[in-house]
């Protein structure tokens, strides 16, 4: 397995853990804040630099919490996806990622195996996982919805190998994830093909709260797996210097039967998925640069969406 690093965030505060013996990754836990030059000191919401890669454009503002980050790496050291996963609900909240003509190039095929499709997260020590696949049981049967997308690194074996952890996997209906998410991820691709990179946050809604007079969590299952009503997308593209933005929104049960052939009726604005989420993506940005690019999305023709 390749290199890769795990850091445990809770706070200002920084948990150590034990990763499995068979990891060749390595746990991080600094104690003190390191400087960084990454960032202005103007850049309020900035990721602080406890690790060089929180201040990477593609991460949010972390949660803090019960959560973990984990930086998967493929051959070379090459940063693969982030994933920010609470290890007390054992549930993601997003994975980010990069496109750019890299990561699109197609160099192996999609992993497949017959004993174990969906396998543990070697980063992660036996408390902080399940203790089997809890996609399946308790009367209910859901998807492995990938958030960062099988499709997205076929560049290397290892990296698409990644992409199977159950810790890069949200419960979607069948239907969903086949049709309206698989056409979402596609766009994706296509849009990352038109700029020179894209930097990519997706997720599902994990925390307590409602939007729209529903939950924000659809169920949770009597085994504790929790059950996202709502899937995001969040994209910031650069060409030539010039960044723009837009998100994704929607909603996997009233959703679940569209095919997507209008995926421009999702589209909001990076605010707006803000406030919905609570989370804030690209932090790391200059203030005025992340201002500018959040609160509109331009139209979504120019996003190639109809």
């Amino acid at each position: 397995m390749s290199n890769k690093y795990l850091i445990l965030v809770a706070g200002l505060f920084f948990l150590a853990s034990c990763s499995h013996d068979d990891s060749n990754g390595e746990v991080v836990t600094p104690t003190t804040p390191a400087s960084s030059s990454t960032t202005s000191s103007a850049n309020v919401n900035a990721n602080k630099a406890y690790q060089p890669e929180f201040a990477r454009l593609e991460m949010p503002h972390l949660h803090g919490g019960t959560d973990t980050i984990l930086i998967h790496k493929s051959s070379g050291g090459v940063i693969n996806y982030i994933t920010e996963w609470d290890y007390e609900r054992k549930t993601q909240r997003w994975s980010c990622y990069v496109l750019d003509k890299n990561y699109l190039q197609s160099n192996t095929s999609r992993y497949y195996s017959d004993t174990n499709q969906y396998p543990d997260d070697d980063l992660i020590p036996e408390s902080m996982q399940w203790y089997q696949d809890p996609f399946y049981g308790n009367g209910q049967s859901y998807d492995h919805g990938h958030i960062c997308p099988s499709a997205d690194r076929l560049y290397a074996a290892d990296a698409n190998y990644q992409t199977f952890y159950l810790t890069n996997m949200q419960p979607q209906f069948s239907a969903f994830n086949a049709g309206l998410w698989a056409k979402m991820e596609a766009k994706v691709r296509t849009i990352a093909k038109t700029c020179d990179t894209l930097y990519v946050c997706k997720g599902g809604t994990i925390d307590e709260g409602t939007y729209d007079g529903f939950n924000k969590i659809y169920r949770q299952l009597d085994n504790g797996l929790i059950v996202p009503r709502y899937f995001f997308m969040a994209l910031l593209r650069v060409n030539n210097g010039v960044y723009t933005a837009i998100a994704l929104w929607t909603d996997q049960v009233i959703n679940v039967n569209d095919s997507g052939t209008n995926l421009g009726q999702y589209a909001i604005s990076i605010d707006e998925l803000e406030s919905r989420t609570g989370i804030d993506f690209f932090c790391n940005l200059p203030d005025k640069t992340e201002d500018d690019v959040e609160k509109t999305y331009g139209t979504v023709t120019s996003w190639g969406m109809y």
